[in-house]
């Protein structure tokens, strides 16, 4: 009598890596940067730029690099955070060099420094150093969760690279720089990712103390004098960095991830409103005595009424950039064809959004923003995905150290809120700025490897057989 047997075997089913959308995605965003740049030449010379392709094959070979090192290390990462950097970076190098062509900014600079470099192609050696930073990211952190060793020494790196600033002399009103041989480097860039590596490890032993060690007081949890410790001091460390540096950026982007890190690892509603009240005190107590905050919260409130009076030139430069967002209505006067130069020195760095609205108007602004905000929900997504909570605490610190740099200095050149001073990521001229966001794109890149990576099949085990029913 023979016997028939029907057996179902369930294996495991690769993920799919997504490295070709990858490498879709990333010549879309170079085929676009070097339209944006053939534009902006047939716009201002009536013919296609000298250099259209040197800047081609340079950003080919960036993009190049940068997908080919996520594809070997990283082969199951988020396909669409590679692409999106690069396309802001794109945009970035073609609006600065627009910026370059201006007549009026070249006699700006002859006039201030007796000669004018461009600003362009430091920007792409910067990129360049940003990619190689991102590729040794990926090359040499394996597994995120090796940065948890290090939350305590991040915390010391952290504070010396924001307190750095304040023994070197100030520039435009604000120290912020370090400048050692002729070179400038910003390290609060850095620092909010070593911050964040910090936060992660800390709410992550802290976290059910925080959030369970509290009492309740008209509708809200109050966590207890030695839970609310951490973040008086941070607020402490925000104050004062905004006191003798006057660096209400930094400070702001200082305060606010580690109140949203907070937030995430104990759920609390109570942490926000804390956060909030005491960074409005903070922020109203310092404007009422620090000259350099004040003439910034009075260039806010009324840019016009002191257009002409203002000796620090932030009235005058935001009335210019509201100007600029007015001027590009809808659809924007196009590449090239728009005057945001004529907010001066800062036009390809705090103001450069002020070019996007001019020239590609409203619908132009919203396509940036909207990269911005792609990048943000990509890196929740990898947050929710990850396996770990310390990859989910980072991935949500880095994402919102992200978004609040965006917030802040779009709101700033839009009068929203205060100008702060930091620049666009990828967008503005500035090398510490896209060097420290091409870093925070790797780790990014490889928290969302590690969370997408399918998981290891089960080992055999030896009770499975002497368990096996067997039927007739």
């Amino acid at each position: 009598m023979s016997v028939v047997t029907n057996t179902t075997t369930i294996g495991a089913i690769d993920a799919p890596s997504r490295r070709n959308t990858e490498l879709g995605l990333m010549a879309f965003a170079i085929g676009i940067s070097v339209f944006a740049y053939a534009n902006v030449g047939l716009a201002i010379d009536g013919e296609l730029p000298s250099g259209m392709l040197g800047y081609g094959l340079g950003l080919i070979l960036l993009g190049g690099v940068a997908h080919l090192v996520v594809r070997k290390f990283a082969p199951y990462a988020d396909p669409l955070l590679l692409p999106l950097a690069t396309l802001l970076n794109g945009l970035g190098l073609v609006l600065i060099w627009r910026l370059d062509q201006s007549e009026r900014l070249i006699a700006l600079a002859k006039n201030a420094y007796g000669v004018f470099t461009p600003s362009a192609p430091r920007q792409l050696l910067y990129s360049a150093v940003g990619v190689a930073l991102f590729a040794a990211v990926l090359f040499a952190l394996k597994d995120h969760r090796i940065l948890q060793r290090y939350t305590y020494i991040s915390m010391v790196a952290a504070l010396v690279l924001l307190i750095l600033p304040m023994f070197f002399p100030g520039k435009f009103g604000a120290k912020i720089w370090i400048t050692i041989a002729g070179f400038s480097i910003q390290p609060g860039e850095f620092a909010k990712i070593i911050i964040a590596i910090f936060f992660a490890g800390y709410l992550m032993v802290k976290r059910d103390a925080l959030a369970l060690a509290s009492r309740r007081f008209m509708g809200m949890y109050l966590p207890r004098g030695r839970d609310l410790g951490p973040i008086l001091v941070i607020w402490a460390l925000s104050i004062l960095i905004l006191v003798f540096e006057t660096d209400l950026g930094t400070s702001l982007l200082f305060f606010g991830l580690f109140v949203i890190m907070l937030y995430v690892a104990t759920e609390r509603t109570s942490w926000i409103v804390f956060g909030l009240l005491m960074s409005a005190a903070g922020a109203v107590g310092v404007a009422t005595f620090e000259p350099h905050v004040q003439s910034r919260v009075n260039a806010w409130m009324d840019p016009f009424a002191c257009y002409s009076t203002d000796p620090s030139g932030a009235c005058e430069q935001i009335s210019n950039a509201i100007m600029s967002f007015g001027s590009g209505g809808t659809l924007g006067t196009g590449w090239g064809q728009g005057h945001s130069d004529l907010i001066g020195f800062a036009a390809n760095a705090d103001f450069i959004l002020s070019t996007v609205g001019e020239e590609l108007g409203l619908a132009g602004m919203m396509a940036v923003l909207l990269i911005y905000g792609l990048i943000v929900e990509r890196g929740v997504r990898t947050a929710l995905a990850a396996r770990d909570p310390f990859g989910k605490l980072l991935a949500i610190g880095l994402s919102g150290a992200f978004a609040i740099q965006v917030f802040v200095v779009a709101g700033g050149v839009m009068g929203l809120i205060p100008l702060t001073g930091m620049t666009m990521p990828f967008l503005a001229a500035g090398g510490s700025s896209v060097i420290a966001n091409w870093a925070l794109i790797g780790i990014l890149i490889r928290i969302s490897d590690t969370a997408r990576r399918p998981a290891p099949a089960p080992a055999p085990s030896s009770d499975a057989e002497m368990t096996q029913v067997v039927r007739p």
